[in-house]
């Protein structure tokens, strides 16, 4: 294990744990059926069906969302995150470990909001399916947490959210920077349908999908293949990650930080927002290789 990435054997050893929370931030979200068809449905009902002894529901739609933004999934201010997360039992003695029961970008999306605002988290690899694998026990049914009696100290830490404006700069070459697209090739070459209002991708932007950083189990592969694949000795400039609502590219955000890339920011509205602004350019086609 590290500080930020647990296994099974741990966890399962370490449950017990004092002010130990275990969150669950699963979010269900649909294959489009047709361009612009964005379906994102709470998680809860299949955490009350199973989730790991003791786990909580973190609603990253519904608790923990910005409702006033104009994308699915936004940042919430910090004083509405820190309500939600006392809601949850939450404070500054908490010992908290996420995981979902998808692919592992839940959990990812839920660890940098946190870390953006300071509160330290770890990542379970392999999330639900790992815990199962292992022959663990889970359960099912409601959870009644116990909200804290103060909430959790929230410290803004700069250089984690990258603005559309900074974007824009990095991708029409007046900032410097890479733009990394984490979706999968064919969403970022326009062949795929999509979820957003446009095919394609953010104009000067390099495709490195997120579903490639995990093994066939869903765990984070080894140091060394997660910087092949994302190139890493290809990127000597800052960082900006984007994909379709800042979730995987949140996974792609969390393999950077293991691999110890301080200058990594991500794109909140990622194409929900760049799509859906027609002065906004976009491009189809492969990135250069």
């Amino acid at each position: 294990m590290t500080d930020l990435l647990v296994d099974v054997a741990w966890l399962a050893a370490n449950l017990h744990l004092p002010h130990l929370v275990l969150l669950d931030a699963t979010v269900d979200l649909r294959a489009p059926q047709f361009d612009g068809d964005y379906q994102a449905c709470s998680g809860e009902p299949g955490w009350r069906t199973e989730h790991l002894p003791g786990a909580l529901h973190a609603d990253l739609l519904a608790r923990l969302h910005d409702h006033s933004a104009p994308y699915s999934f936004a940042m919430p201010a910090p004083a509405d995150l820190a309500v939600g997360l006392q809601a949850l039992g939450i404070d500054d003695r908490s010992h908290i470990v996420i995981y979902d029961r998808a692919d592992g970008f839940w959990a990812a999306r839920l660890w940098w909001m946190l870390r953006s605002v300071g509160v330290p988290a770890a990542i379970l690899d392999g999330g639900l399916q790992a815990w199962r694998r292992a022959g663990q026990p889970t359960a099912n049914g409601p959870g009644n947490p116990t909200p804290a009696a103060t909430a959790p100290t929230l410290r803004v830490q700069p250089g984690h959210w990258a603005s559309l404006e900074h974007v824009r700069a990095v991708s029409e070459g007046r900032a410097l920077g890479h733009l990394i697209c984490a979706l999968s090739p064919a969403v970022f070459d326009g062949s795929a349908i999509t979820r957003y209002s446009r095919r394609g991708h953010i104009p000067n932007s390099l495709n490195r999908p997120a579903r490639q950083l995990f093994d066939d189990q869903g765990r984070y592969h080894p140091p060394q293949v997660l910087a092949e694949r994302l190139g890493l000795a290809q990127l000597p400039q800052p960082i900006l990650l984007y994909c379709g609502g800042g979730i995987s590219a949140a996974a792609s955000a969390f393999a950077l930080t293991l691999l110890g890339r301080h200058d990594v920011t991500l794109y909140d509205g990622s194409l929900q927002q760049w799509s859906a602004a027609p002065a906004l350019p976009m491009t189809t086609g492969a990135a250069p290789a």
